[in-house]
Parts: structure tokens; C-alpha cells; sequence
């Protein structure tokens, strides 16, 4: 089994080929390719490797698939006894990337 573990948006997320994840809106057109070098931990077949804090020559890339909305949050506010009431909703702009290789160049 072959996955990593990278870090992007500000999160940690483990990511294996061919799935996707979801993350804060990146700025980029559908389509376009991203390479993401902020990798902590590799694995494939029996050999791991792992990051001080990143690996160096790791690589995960993706396809931006996606750009959409995560669901409603409500958000209400309340102070009794003073008749304050405020009610609020947030959706969040997510990017959907969808992995296509993990590659890394080991140097020992």
C-alpha cells in the first residue's frame, strides 16, 4: 500500500493515488496540475521514509478537479435578558484535488 502524509492549507492530510481530498479554495483554474513538496511521511511497498520537518525530492502531484462550497454552518448568537439575538450562516470555498503520484527521489 502506498501513501503519504503532506501538509497543505494548513492541515495534515493522508493521501493515497487515485483519491481525493478537500481543502481551502486554491486560486487556480480547474484542471491545472499541483505539486506539493511539504511531504512528512512516504510509504511504499516496505521502505518508509520520514521528514525533518518535510522530505527532501518527495513530491505528491494532483489535478484541481473542483471548486465548490462545504456545507452550512450556523452561527447564533444570544445574550438574555437583553432581547439580542443574531443568526448567521458560513459555507467555507473548498478545492477538491484529486492525487495522481507519489514520487520521491531518496538520497542516501
Amino acid at each position: 500500500m502506498e501513501y503519504a502524509i503532506i501538509e497543505t492549507s494548513g492541515r495534515q492530510f493522508w493521501v493515497e493515488p487515485k483519491k481525493f481530498i478537500e481543502f481551502n479554495r486554491l486560486i487556480l483554474k480547474i484542471g491545472s496540475t499541483l505539486l506539493i513538496r511539504r511531504i512528512l511521511f512516504v510509504k511504499k511497498e516496505l521502505l518508509a521514509c520520514i521528514g525533518q520537518p518535510y522530505l527532501e525530492g518527495a513530491v505528491v502531484k494532483g489535478i484541481i478537479s473542483k471548486h465548490f462550497l462545504g456545507p452550512k454552518i450556523v452561527v447564533f448568537k444570544m445574550k438574555p435578558k437583553k432581547k439580542y439575538q443574531r443568526k448567521i450562516g458560513h459555507r467555507q470555498k473548498l478545492t477538491r484535488l484529486l492525487i495522481n503520484d507519489i514520487e520521491e527521489i531518496y538520497s542516501t
